[in-house]
């Protein structure tokens, strides 16, 4: 869950049109009509000031909400089954932190997926994930929408992600035969990736409090 305190306002005398906004924007919240940038509904802006760092023109600022809000999916209202299954399909645990900004965990992210969300910005936009620094949790938030069967495409308005890097599965056999002589433990290295996926907090605690 976000707190949401900012938001991002647009001086248009400033304004150019440049779209660099549209472009920066990780859950498509604002966009240039008639060479001017603005937003439909501001309840749309999560605050991240992604904007207002990058325009060329300094047209837009961040200010304080007279209406602060939060965002956020209750994991409680899903099936838990289900929320694992999908998180355990992109390889990360359901209370694995995947993006420390805001502290949504993969079973947020589950949540918003199987309530209907397709795209990153979707999920963004529900969870307030990706609205910090906008970098690191970029890639658990594509294994994630991938895993619910959405087809990753680029962001049609802008370079928010290029695509999935390379992980401990998805490595192919040539190379793990190429460096195995020099150090590297591919295989073990995702034997234990795959044990902390399956670990299962809720049932440690049901041990723990028997």
């Amino acid at each position: 869950m976000k707190h949401i305190t900012l938001k991002a306002v647009v001086d248009e005398d400033k304004c150019i049109g440049c779209k660099m906004c549209e472009k920066v924007c990780p859950v498509n919240a604002i966009s240039v009509v008639n060479k001017k940038a603005g937003f439909k509904d501001d309840h749309a802006c999560r605050g991240c000031a992604n904007c207002a760092d990058r325009c060329p023109r300094h047209a837009i600022t961040m200010v304080e909400r007279d209406d602060p809000f939060d965002v956020g999916v209750d994991v409680s209202k899903f099936d838990y089954d289900q929320i694992r299954a999908l998180c355990e399909k992109a390889h990360l645990n359901p209370e694995q932190v995947v993006c420390y900004c805001v502290g949504t965990r993969a079973e947020e992210v589950a949540a918003a997926l199987l309530s209907g969300a397709k795209t990153p910005e979707e999920v963004s936009s529900m969870t307030g994930m990706r609205t910090g620094c906008t970098i690191e949790c970029i890639q658990p938030l594509l294994r994630l929408v991938e895993a619910a069967g959405n087809k990753l495409h680029p962001n049609p308005k802008g370079y928010q992600w290029y695509g999935k890097t390379v992980t401990a599965w998805d490595i192919p056999e040539e190379v793990k035969k190429k460096y195995d002589s020099r150090g590297f433990y591919f295989d073990e290295d995702r034997k234990l990736l795959d044990q902390i996926v399956q670990i299962d907090a809720r049932k440690l605690d049901e041990k723990e409090d028997k």
